[in-house]
């Protein structure tokens, strides 16, 4: 199995779970762990938001001993303000800029993905970072509306990036066009620096697949509801058979983590609801699970509710 090493941090495998808003919480972020992957990643802040310390944002950037190691993910529109946060961002091993970002509040605000646009503003917000010690990172898409991605990966890497993740997609295409992972092998073949693939992970096979043109896997809706996608993807990569998915071991891994959350005091109901739709995927009367899921107002309300459930 290949290893995977961004600037002085060697990772344990090449899985890594991608930084996803209303996700990728300090819970997740841990069962993830126990499930394989190498490394995982905060959801993307916005540097602004930083500056402001308002305790969503301190709830967000949340992180302990045993989430090692961590990157922190983060975007804004100007340079400057990324000066103003640097000594903010101690005790993440890697801090990784969002320029991938397609949503139009974030991109609206010439941010995420806007900044493919602009990749000497990218490769600025670097510097800064290396500047202050950071292990830097980015994670780019092909685009914003046009193919541009080798220009935009090699002012990335001339800025000192340690490493670079490339989202197969442009930033206007959705869901349904799939990615193209050939893009990720010419971008691998162009730079020095470890190129991490992401787009379209859901199982062994394309993760494979992804790491004979790149040097990780990032994966972000394959994991969403399935942080046991990471040890099926392992066992795939060194038996080259692809495990079932343990719907009774999967329900244990929601259990564990709604444990967590009130271990570190996540318990906001809103977000465990939506999380937790995706833990009931492929179990017996889903939609009656669903809309039982749907009513609970409370965060212990959720723990009884999913405890009664039976395999």
């Amino acid at each position: 199995m290949k290893t995977l090493k961004i600037g002085n941090i060697k990772l344990k495998n090449p899985l890594l779970l991608a930084p996803m808003v209303e996700v990728t919480d300090l819970p997740y972020r841990l069962i993830c762990r126990k499930a394989g992957c190498s490394m995982a990643y905060t959801e993307m802040i916005y540097v602004s938001a930083i500056t402001h310390e308002n305790n969503k944002t301190k709830k967000m950037m949340e992180t302990c001993k045993e989430d090692k190691p961590v990157g922190i993910q983060i975007t804004g529109n100007n340079s400057e303000e990324f000066k103003e946060v640097v000594t903010s961002l101690k005790g993440y091993d890697v801090v990784d800029i969002n320029c991938g970002c397609p949503s139009i509040r974030i991109a609206g605000n010439k941010a995420g993905s806007y900044l493919l646009e602009d990749p000497e503003k990218i490769a600025r917000m670097i510097r800064i970072l290396k500047n202050e010690g950071y292990t830097t990172t980015a994670k780019i898409r092909l685009g914003f509306g046009s193919n541009n991605v080798l220009k935009i990966a090699k002012t990335i890497e001339k800025a000192g990036a340690d490493a670079l993740t490339v989202h197969a997609r442009l930033a206007n295409q959705g869901y349904s066009v799939s990615a193209d992972w050939k893009q990720i092998a010419i971008v691998k073949n162009e730079l020095g620096i470890p190129i991490i693939g992401n787009g379209d992970i859901f199982n062994g096979k394309d993760a494979e697949q992804i790491l004979d043109v790149a040097d990780g896997a990032m994966i972000a809706r394959g994991a969403l509801g399935d942080p046991l996608i990471f040890s099926r993807i392992l066992k795939y990569l060194k038996t080259g058979k692809e495990p079932e998915k343990d719907l009774e071991k999967n329900l244990e891994y929601f259990k564990m983590y709604l444990k967590l959350c009130k271990k570190y005091d996540f318990n906001e109901v809103a977000r465990t609801k939506y999380v937790g739709v995706s833990f009931l995927k492929g179990i017996q009367g889903v939609g009656k699970l669903r809309n039982e899921l749907m009513q609970c107002k409370r965060f212990d309300e959720i723990q009884e509710m999913i405890k009664r459930i039976k395999i």
